[in-house]
Protein backbone atom coordinates (compact mmCIF):
# COMPACT_ATOMS: atom_id res chain seq x y z
CA UNK A 1 0.00 0.00 0.00
CA UNK A 2 1.42 3.39 -0.95
CA UNK A 3 1.91 5.83 1.91
CA UNK A 4 -0.39 8.70 0.96
CA UNK A 5 0.87 10.92 3.76
CA UNK A 6 4.06 11.87 1.90
CA UNK A 7 2.73 14.12 -0.80
CA UNK A 8 4.26 15.75 -3.82
CA UNK A 9 4.30 19.50 -3.73
CA UNK A 10 5.65 22.54 -5.46
CA UNK A 11 5.59 26.22 -4.61
CA UNK A 12 2.15 27.46 -3.71
CA UNK A 13 -0.06 29.64 -5.84
CA UNK A 14 -1.86 29.24 -9.14
CA UNK A 15 1.13 29.61 -11.48
CA UNK A 16 0.80 27.19 -14.35
CA UNK A 17 -2.86 26.45 -13.67
CA UNK A 18 -5.14 27.22 -16.60
CA UNK A 19 -6.87 30.33 -15.29
CA UNK A 20 -9.81 29.83 -17.65
CA UNK A 21 -10.91 26.98 -15.38
CA UNK A 22 -11.18 29.17 -12.29
CA UNK A 23 -14.59 30.85 -12.97
CA UNK A 24 -16.56 27.62 -13.63
CA UNK A 25 -14.78 25.91 -10.71
CA UNK A 26 -15.68 28.70 -8.29
CA UNK A 27 -19.25 29.14 -9.50
CA UNK A 28 -19.93 25.40 -9.49
CA UNK A 29 -18.55 24.94 -5.97
CA UNK A 30 -20.70 27.74 -4.44
CA UNK A 31 -24.04 26.65 -5.91
CA UNK A 32 -24.62 24.36 -2.94
CA UNK A 33 -23.81 26.85 -0.15
CA UNK A 34 -25.89 29.52 -1.92
CA UNK A 35 -28.95 27.30 -1.80
CA UNK A 36 -28.13 26.14 1.74
CA UNK A 37 -28.11 29.67 3.15
CA UNK A 38 -30.60 31.63 1.03
CA UNK A 39 -33.45 29.36 2.10
CA UNK A 40 -32.98 30.28 5.78
CA UNK A 41 -34.82 33.59 5.43
CA UNK A 42 -37.44 32.19 3.04
CA UNK A 43 -38.93 29.52 5.32
CA UNK A 44 -41.35 31.83 7.12
CA UNK A 45 -42.83 33.47 3.98
CA UNK A 46 -43.09 30.08 2.28
CA UNK A 47 -44.95 28.67 5.27
CA UNK A 48 -47.28 31.67 5.25
CA UNK A 49 -47.92 31.33 1.51
CA UNK A 50 -48.93 27.67 1.68
CA UNK A 51 -50.20 27.43 5.24
CA UNK A 52 -47.39 25.00 6.02
CA UNK A 53 -46.21 24.57 9.65
CA UNK A 54 -42.51 24.64 10.55
CA UNK A 55 -42.44 20.82 10.60
CA UNK A 56 -43.15 20.87 6.85
CA UNK A 57 -40.99 23.82 5.84
CA UNK A 58 -38.05 22.23 7.69
CA UNK A 59 -38.01 19.63 4.93
CA UNK A 60 -36.96 22.36 2.51
CA UNK A 61 -33.65 22.39 4.39
CA UNK A 62 -33.39 18.66 5.06
CA UNK A 63 -34.27 17.65 1.48
CA UNK A 64 -31.24 19.45 0.09
CA UNK A 65 -28.94 18.02 2.78
CA UNK A 66 -30.18 14.48 2.17
CA UNK A 67 -29.79 14.73 -1.60
CA UNK A 68 -26.36 16.32 -1.35
CA UNK A 69 -25.00 13.92 1.26
CA UNK A 70 -26.10 11.02 -0.92
CA UNK A 71 -25.20 12.50 -4.28
CA UNK A 72 -21.74 13.96 -3.63
CA UNK A 73 -19.77 10.69 -3.51
CA UNK A 74 -21.87 9.13 -6.30
CA UNK A 75 -21.42 12.07 -8.65
CA UNK A 76 -17.80 12.28 -7.56
CA UNK A 77 -17.23 8.68 -8.61
CA UNK A 78 -18.85 9.37 -11.96
CA UNK A 79 -16.49 12.33 -12.37
CA UNK A 80 -13.54 10.05 -11.61
CA UNK A 81 -14.72 7.75 -14.42
CA UNK A 82 -16.01 10.12 -17.08
CA UNK A 83 -14.18 13.33 -16.24
CA UNK A 84 -15.59 16.56 -14.79
CA UNK A 85 -16.97 18.20 -17.93
CA UNK A 86 -19.98 15.99 -18.66
CA UNK A 87 -21.09 15.63 -15.05
CA UNK A 88 -20.64 19.35 -14.44
CA UNK A 89 -22.81 20.27 -17.42
CA UNK A 90 -25.54 17.76 -16.58
CA UNK A 91 -25.68 18.69 -12.89
CA UNK A 92 -25.65 22.44 -13.35
CA UNK A 93 -28.39 22.09 -15.96
CA UNK A 94 -30.42 20.30 -13.31
CA UNK A 95 -29.94 23.33 -11.03
CA UNK A 96 -31.65 25.46 -13.67
CA UNK A 97 -34.52 22.98 -13.99
CA UNK A 98 -34.93 23.02 -10.19
CA UNK A 99 -35.02 26.80 -10.29
CA UNK A 100 -37.89 26.75 -12.77
CA UNK A 101 -39.79 24.09 -10.79
CA UNK A 102 -39.37 26.01 -7.54
CA UNK A 103 -40.36 29.33 -9.07
CA UNK A 104 -43.60 27.89 -10.46
CA UNK A 105 -44.34 25.46 -7.61
CA UNK A 106 -48.05 25.31 -6.70
CA UNK A 107 -47.52 23.74 -3.28
CA UNK A 108 -45.05 22.78 -0.58
CA UNK A 109 -44.63 19.24 -1.94
CA UNK A 110 -43.38 20.50 -5.31
CA UNK A 111 -41.05 22.91 -3.52
CA UNK A 112 -39.52 20.05 -1.58
CA UNK A 113 -39.07 18.14 -4.85
CA UNK A 114 -37.32 21.22 -6.29
CA UNK A 115 -34.96 21.25 -3.32
CA UNK A 116 -34.14 17.59 -3.91
CA UNK A 117 -33.31 18.44 -7.53
CA UNK A 118 -31.13 21.30 -6.30
CA UNK A 119 -29.35 18.94 -3.95
CA UNK A 120 -28.45 16.53 -6.72
CA UNK A 121 -27.79 19.35 -9.18
CA UNK A 122 -25.23 21.02 -6.93
CA UNK A 123 -23.37 17.76 -6.26
CA UNK A 124 -20.90 18.07 -9.13
CA UNK A 125 -19.42 21.51 -8.44
CA UNK A 126 -17.03 20.72 -5.58
CA UNK A 127 -15.88 17.24 -6.72
CA UNK A 128 -15.37 18.60 -10.24
CA UNK A 129 -13.22 21.43 -8.90
CA UNK A 130 -11.05 19.01 -6.92
CA UNK A 131 -10.70 16.71 -9.93
CA UNK A 132 -9.70 19.63 -12.15
CA UNK A 133 -7.07 20.70 -9.62
CA UNK A 134 -5.67 17.17 -9.62
CA UNK A 135 -5.55 16.98 -13.44
CA UNK A 136 -3.95 20.43 -13.65
CA UNK A 137 -1.36 19.37 -11.07
CA UNK A 138 -0.49 16.35 -13.23
CA UNK A 139 -0.32 18.52 -16.35
CA UNK A 140 1.86 21.26 -14.84
CA UNK A 141 3.89 19.18 -12.37
CA UNK A 142 2.79 21.41 -9.48
CA UNK A 143 0.88 19.33 -6.96
CA UNK A 144 0.28 22.01 -4.35
CA UNK A 145 -2.38 24.42 -5.64
CA UNK A 146 -2.67 26.06 -2.23
CA UNK A 147 -3.88 29.31 -3.76
CA UNK A 148 -6.86 27.71 -5.46
CA UNK A 149 -7.66 25.45 -2.51
CA UNK A 150 -7.74 28.56 -0.34
CA UNK A 151 -9.89 30.38 -2.89
CA UNK A 152 -12.42 27.52 -2.84
CA UNK A 153 -12.63 27.64 0.96
CA UNK A 154 -12.94 31.43 1.04
CA UNK A 155 -15.59 31.44 -1.70
CA UNK A 156 -17.75 28.98 0.23
CA UNK A 157 -17.40 30.95 3.47
CA UNK A 158 -18.15 34.24 1.71
CA UNK A 159 -21.39 32.79 0.41
CA UNK A 160 -22.27 31.75 3.96
CA UNK A 161 -21.99 35.42 4.94
CA UNK A 162 -23.94 36.98 2.09
CA UNK A 163 -26.43 34.13 1.52
CA UNK A 164 -29.04 35.20 4.11
CA UNK A 165 -28.57 38.87 3.22
CA UNK A 166 -28.99 38.07 -0.49
CA UNK A 167 -32.08 36.02 0.32
CA UNK A 168 -33.61 38.89 2.24
CA UNK A 169 -32.91 41.29 -0.62
CA UNK A 170 -34.44 38.95 -3.19
CA UNK A 171 -37.55 38.38 -1.07
CA UNK A 172 -37.95 42.13 -0.65
CA UNK A 173 -37.73 42.67 -4.40
CA UNK A 174 -39.68 39.71 -5.77
CA UNK A 175 -40.99 37.50 -2.97
CA UNK A 176 -39.77 34.10 -1.83
CA UNK A 177 -40.05 32.63 -5.34
CA UNK A 178 -37.11 34.80 -6.39
CA UNK A 179 -34.83 32.70 -4.14
CA UNK A 180 -35.56 29.76 -6.45
CA UNK A 181 -35.51 31.86 -9.64
CA UNK A 182 -31.95 32.92 -8.74
CA UNK A 183 -30.80 29.45 -9.80
CA UNK A 184 -31.92 29.95 -13.39
CA UNK A 185 -29.33 32.61 -14.37
CA UNK A 186 -26.68 31.02 -12.14
CA UNK A 187 -27.13 27.68 -13.89
CA UNK A 188 -27.13 29.34 -17.31
CA UNK A 189 -23.81 31.05 -16.59
CA UNK A 190 -22.31 27.90 -15.07
CA UNK A 191 -23.33 25.72 -18.03
CA UNK A 192 -22.00 28.29 -20.50
CA UNK A 193 -18.67 28.61 -18.72
CA UNK A 194 -18.42 24.85 -18.35
CA UNK A 195 -19.13 24.23 -22.02
CA UNK A 196 -16.62 26.84 -23.14
CA UNK A 197 -13.78 26.26 -20.70
CA UNK A 198 -13.81 22.78 -19.16
CA UNK A 199 -11.53 20.36 -20.99
CA UNK A 200 -13.13 17.62 -23.03
CA UNK A 201 -12.42 14.06 -21.97
CA UNK A 202 -10.53 12.17 -24.61
CA UNK A 203 -12.17 8.96 -25.72
CA UNK A 204 -10.74 5.99 -23.89
CA UNK A 205 -8.62 8.12 -21.56
CA UNK A 206 -10.48 7.06 -18.45
CA UNK A 207 -13.33 4.73 -19.28
CA UNK A 208 -12.24 1.15 -19.80
CA UNK A 209 -14.37 -1.96 -19.94
CA UNK A 210 -18.12 -2.06 -19.57
CA UNK A 211 -19.74 1.11 -18.35
CA UNK A 212 -22.05 -0.73 -15.95
CA UNK A 213 -19.09 -2.42 -14.28
CA UNK A 214 -17.25 0.89 -13.97
CA UNK A 215 -20.19 2.65 -12.38
CA UNK A 216 -21.07 -0.19 -9.94
CA UNK A 217 -24.80 0.47 -9.81
CA UNK A 218 -25.50 -2.18 -7.12
CA UNK A 219 -22.88 -0.64 -4.86
CA UNK A 220 -24.33 2.83 -5.34
CA UNK A 221 -27.84 1.56 -4.62
CA UNK A 222 -26.80 -0.13 -1.37
CA UNK A 223 -24.82 2.94 -0.35
CA UNK A 224 -27.89 5.08 -1.00
CA UNK A 225 -30.11 2.83 1.12
CA UNK A 226 -27.57 2.81 3.97
CA UNK A 227 -27.01 6.56 4.00
CA UNK A 228 -30.64 7.56 3.42
CA UNK A 229 -31.95 5.43 6.30
CA UNK A 230 -29.18 6.70 8.60
CA UNK A 231 -29.88 10.34 7.80
CA UNK A 232 -33.62 9.89 8.28
CA UNK A 233 -32.97 8.34 11.70
CA UNK A 234 -30.63 11.16 12.73
CA UNK A 235 -33.24 13.70 11.68
CA UNK A 236 -35.95 12.05 13.80
CA UNK A 237 -34.52 10.28 16.84
CA UNK A 238 -37.61 8.50 18.12
CA UNK A 239 -38.45 5.00 19.30
CA UNK A 240 -40.98 4.62 16.48
CA UNK A 241 -38.09 4.91 13.99
CA UNK A 242 -36.36 1.77 15.31
CA UNK A 243 -36.51 0.12 11.90
CA UNK A 244 -34.30 2.78 10.27
CA UNK A 245 -31.02 1.80 11.99
CA UNK A 246 -31.88 -1.85 11.23
CA UNK A 247 -32.10 -0.95 7.55
CA UNK A 248 -28.85 1.00 7.87
CA UNK A 249 -26.96 -1.95 9.35
CA UNK A 250 -28.40 -4.44 6.84
CA UNK A 251 -27.69 -2.19 3.85
CA UNK A 252 -24.21 -1.42 5.23
CA UNK A 253 -23.35 -5.11 5.56
CA UNK A 254 -24.61 -5.84 2.05
CA UNK A 255 -22.69 -2.82 0.76
CA UNK A 256 -19.43 -4.04 2.35
CA UNK A 257 -19.84 -7.52 0.88
CA UNK A 258 -20.61 -6.09 -2.55
CA UNK A 259 -17.69 -3.65 -2.58
CA UNK A 260 -15.17 -6.25 -1.42
CA UNK A 261 -16.21 -8.55 -4.25
CA UNK A 262 -16.70 -5.99 -7.04
CA UNK A 263 -14.02 -5.73 -9.71
CA UNK A 264 -14.42 -1.95 -9.88
CA UNK A 265 -16.17 -0.93 -6.64
CA UNK A 266 -17.98 2.35 -6.12
CA UNK A 267 -15.96 2.87 -2.93
CA UNK A 268 -12.84 0.72 -2.80
CA UNK A 269 -13.04 -0.42 0.82
CA UNK A 270 -9.71 -2.22 0.62
CA UNK A 271 -7.89 0.94 -0.41
CA UNK A 272 -9.92 3.11 1.96
CA UNK A 273 -9.32 0.82 4.93
CA UNK A 274 -5.60 0.94 4.19
CA UNK A 275 -5.61 4.73 4.03
CA UNK A 276 -5.82 5.54 7.74
CA UNK A 277 -4.93 9.23 7.27
CA UNK A 278 -7.91 9.76 4.95
CA UNK A 279 -10.25 7.91 7.34
CA UNK A 280 -9.00 10.14 10.17
CA UNK A 281 -9.75 13.19 8.02
CA UNK A 282 -13.33 12.00 7.48
CA UNK A 283 -13.69 11.46 11.23
CA UNK A 284 -12.38 14.95 11.92
CA UNK A 285 -14.82 16.37 9.38
CA UNK A 286 -17.78 14.71 11.09
CA UNK A 287 -16.98 15.97 14.60
CA UNK A 288 -15.91 19.41 13.34
CA UNK A 289 -19.25 19.95 11.66
CA UNK A 290 -21.10 18.74 14.73
CA UNK A 291 -19.54 21.69 16.57
CA UNK A 292 -19.95 24.14 13.69
CA UNK A 293 -23.60 23.43 12.87
CA UNK A 294 -24.62 23.17 16.52
CA UNK A 295 -23.31 26.68 17.05
CA UNK A 296 -24.74 28.03 13.80
CA UNK A 297 -28.29 26.85 14.49
CA UNK A 298 -28.48 25.98 18.20
CA UNK A 299 -26.72 29.04 19.58
CA UNK A 300 -28.63 31.33 17.22
CA UNK A 301 -31.91 29.84 18.40
CA UNK A 302 -30.90 30.53 22.02
CA UNK A 303 -30.03 34.16 21.24
CA UNK A 304 -33.57 34.67 19.93
CA UNK A 305 -35.66 32.69 22.43
CA UNK A 306 -33.75 33.24 25.67
CA UNK A 307 -31.41 36.17 25.12
CA UNK A 308 -34.13 38.24 23.47
CA UNK A 309 -32.61 39.25 20.12
CA UNK A 310 -34.83 39.59 17.09
CA UNK A 311 -33.94 37.42 14.04
CA UNK A 312 -32.12 40.27 12.27
CA UNK A 313 -29.81 41.04 15.20
CA UNK A 314 -29.35 37.33 15.95
CA UNK A 315 -28.05 37.00 12.39
CA UNK A 316 -25.74 39.97 12.84
CA UNK A 317 -24.17 38.29 15.87
CA UNK A 318 -23.03 35.48 13.55
CA UNK A 319 -21.36 37.81 11.04
CA UNK A 320 -18.05 38.11 12.99
CA UNK A 321 -17.64 34.33 12.85
CA UNK A 322 -17.79 34.26 9.07
CA UNK A 323 -15.61 37.35 8.62
CA UNK A 324 -12.92 36.00 10.95
CA UNK A 325 -13.20 32.63 9.22
CA UNK A 326 -12.50 34.22 5.85
CA UNK A 327 -9.52 36.09 7.29
CA UNK A 328 -8.09 32.96 8.90
CA UNK A 329 -8.49 31.03 5.63
CA UNK A 330 -6.65 33.72 3.67
CA UNK A 331 -3.78 33.91 6.14
CA UNK A 332 -3.52 30.17 6.81
CA UNK A 333 -3.85 29.42 3.10
CA UNK A 334 -0.41 30.85 2.48
CA UNK A 335 0.99 27.67 4.00
CA UNK A 336 0.40 24.29 2.36
CA UNK A 337 0.76 22.32 5.62
CA UNK A 338 -2.27 21.00 7.46
CA UNK A 339 -1.14 20.05 10.98
CA UNK A 340 -0.90 23.62 12.26
CA UNK A 341 -4.32 24.49 10.85
CA UNK A 342 -5.89 21.42 12.45
CA UNK A 343 -4.36 22.14 15.86
CA UNK A 344 -5.47 25.77 15.67
CA UNK A 345 -8.99 24.72 14.73
CA UNK A 346 -9.19 22.13 17.50
CA UNK A 347 -7.98 24.55 20.15
CA UNK A 348 -10.36 27.24 18.89
CA UNK A 349 -13.35 24.91 19.18
CA UNK A 350 -12.51 23.99 22.78
CA UNK A 351 -12.03 27.61 23.88
CA UNK A 352 -15.28 28.68 22.20
CA UNK A 353 -17.33 25.84 23.71
CA UNK A 354 -15.89 26.59 27.17
CA UNK A 355 -16.97 30.23 26.76
CA UNK A 356 -20.48 29.10 25.79
CA UNK A 357 -20.78 27.39 29.18
CA UNK A 358 -20.35 30.73 30.94
CA UNK A 359 -23.09 32.60 29.06
CA UNK A 360 -26.49 33.39 30.51
CA UNK A 361 -29.45 35.52 29.47
CA UNK A 362 -27.87 38.38 31.45
CA UNK A 363 -24.47 38.23 29.73
CA UNK A 364 -23.40 41.47 28.00
CA UNK A 365 -23.73 41.56 24.23
CA UNK A 366 -19.99 41.86 23.74
CA UNK A 367 -19.51 38.35 25.12
CA UNK A 368 -21.75 36.96 22.34
CA UNK A 369 -19.72 38.85 19.76
CA UNK A 370 -16.49 37.61 21.32
CA UNK A 371 -17.80 34.05 21.10
CA UNK A 372 -18.57 34.53 17.40
CA UNK A 373 -15.06 35.90 16.83
CA UNK A 374 -13.46 32.89 18.55
CA UNK A 375 -15.63 30.46 16.60
CA UNK A 376 -14.42 32.13 13.41
CA UNK A 377 -10.93 30.74 13.97
CA UNK A 378 -11.89 27.03 13.65
CA UNK A 379 -14.47 27.97 10.99
CA UNK A 380 -11.69 29.16 8.70
CA UNK A 381 -8.88 26.88 9.81
CA UNK A 382 -10.76 23.56 9.87
CA UNK A 383 -12.51 23.96 6.51
CA UNK A 384 -9.27 24.72 4.73
CA UNK A 385 -7.26 22.00 6.49
CA UNK A 386 -9.86 19.29 5.84
CA UNK A 387 -10.10 20.23 2.17
CA UNK A 388 -6.31 20.23 1.74
CA UNK A 389 -6.02 16.94 3.61
CA UNK A 390 -8.41 15.15 1.28
CA UNK A 391 -6.62 16.52 -1.77
CA UNK A 392 -3.25 15.18 -0.65
CA UNK A 393 -4.36 11.96 1.08
CA UNK A 394 -6.78 10.57 -1.49
CA UNK A 395 -6.03 8.22 -4.35
CA UNK A 396 -5.41 10.50 -7.37
CA UNK A 397 -7.77 8.36 -9.46
CA UNK A 398 -10.56 8.86 -6.91
CA UNK A 399 -10.04 12.51 -6.01
CA UNK A 400 -13.59 13.56 -6.92
CA UNK A 401 -15.34 10.75 -5.06
CA UNK A 402 -13.05 11.27 -2.04
CA UNK A 403 -13.98 14.96 -2.03
CA UNK A 404 -17.63 13.98 -2.27
CA UNK A 405 -17.27 11.70 0.75
CA UNK A 406 -15.80 14.60 2.71
CA UNK A 407 -19.00 16.57 2.11
CA UNK A 408 -21.06 13.49 3.05
CA UNK A 409 -19.33 13.22 6.42
CA UNK A 410 -19.80 16.96 6.90
CA UNK A 411 -23.55 16.59 6.35
CA UNK A 412 -23.61 13.63 8.73
CA UNK A 413 -22.11 15.99 11.28
CA UNK A 414 -24.82 18.54 10.55
CA UNK A 415 -27.51 15.90 11.12
CA UNK A 416 -25.93 14.87 14.43
CA UNK A 417 -25.80 18.54 15.41
CA UNK A 418 -29.47 18.94 14.53
CA UNK A 419 -30.42 15.94 16.67
CA UNK A 420 -28.25 17.14 19.56
CA UNK A 421 -29.83 20.60 19.36
CA UNK A 422 -33.36 19.17 19.39
CA UNK A 423 -32.54 16.88 22.32
CA UNK A 424 -30.92 19.71 24.30
CA UNK A 425 -33.67 22.29 23.79
CA UNK A 426 -36.89 20.30 23.61
CA UNK A 427 -39.73 22.80 23.25
CA UNK A 428 -37.74 25.88 24.25
CA UNK A 429 -34.16 27.07 23.68
CA UNK A 430 -33.40 27.69 27.35
CA UNK A 431 -30.05 28.64 28.84
CA UNK A 432 -29.74 25.24 30.55
CA UNK A 433 -30.41 23.59 27.21
CA UNK A 434 -27.75 25.75 25.56
CA UNK A 435 -25.27 24.69 28.24
CA UNK A 436 -26.20 21.04 27.66
CA UNK A 437 -25.56 21.53 23.93
CA UNK A 438 -22.24 23.26 24.73
CA UNK A 439 -21.08 20.18 26.70
CA UNK A 440 -21.86 17.98 23.69
CA UNK A 441 -19.97 20.40 21.45
CA UNK A 442 -17.05 20.48 23.86
CA UNK A 443 -16.87 16.69 23.80
CA UNK A 444 -16.81 16.74 20.00
CA UNK A 445 -14.11 19.43 20.07
CA UNK A 446 -11.92 17.39 22.41
CA UNK A 447 -12.41 14.32 20.19
CA UNK A 448 -11.40 16.38 17.16
CA UNK A 449 -8.19 17.50 18.85
CA UNK A 450 -7.38 13.96 20.01
CA UNK A 451 -7.81 12.56 16.49
CA UNK A 452 -5.43 15.24 15.27
CA UNK A 453 -2.77 14.87 17.98
CA UNK A 454 -2.74 11.07 17.72
CA UNK A 455 -2.54 11.10 13.90
CA UNK A 456 1.21 10.71 13.38
CA UNK A 457 0.82 10.69 9.62
CA UNK A 458 0.26 14.47 9.70
CA UNK A 459 3.84 14.89 10.88
CA UNK A 460 5.20 12.94 7.92
CA UNK A 461 3.80 15.25 5.27
CA UNK A 462 6.86 16.43 3.37
CA UNK A 463 7.02 18.63 0.26
CA UNK A 464 8.38 17.07 -2.88
CA UNK A 465 8.37 18.37 -6.43
CA UNK A 466 5.63 16.82 -8.50
CA UNK A 467 6.30 15.12 -11.80
CA UNK A 468 4.27 16.19 -14.84
CA UNK A 469 2.06 13.59 -16.40
CA UNK A 470 3.56 11.80 -19.44
CA UNK A 471 2.38 13.07 -22.76
CA UNK A 472 0.00 10.89 -24.68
Amino acid sequence: MTDRTTVKRAPTGTAGIDRRLIPPMMLGSVLNPINSTVIAVALVPIGAAFGAPPAQTAWLVSALYLATALGQPIVGRLIDIFGPRRLFLVSTSLVGVAGVVGTLAPGIGVLIAARVLLGFGTCAGYPAAMALLRSEAARTGKDSPAGLLTALAVANQTIAVIGPLLGGLLIGLGGWRSTFALNIPLAAVAVTLGALRLPKQRAGATVRGRVAAQIDLPGMGLFAAMLFSLLLFLMNLHASSWYLPVITVAAGAAFAVRELRAATPFIDLRVLSGNAPLLATYGRALVAYVVSYAFLYGFTQWTEESYGLDPFHAGLVQIPMFLVGIGVSVVAGRSSGVLGKLLLGGAGQIVACALMLTLTADSPLWTLLLLAVIFGVPQGSNNLALQNSVYFQSDPERTASSAGLLRTFAYLGSMVASSATAASFGQHASTSGMHHLAWIMLGAGVLYLLITVLDRSLRRVTPEPAQPAPKA
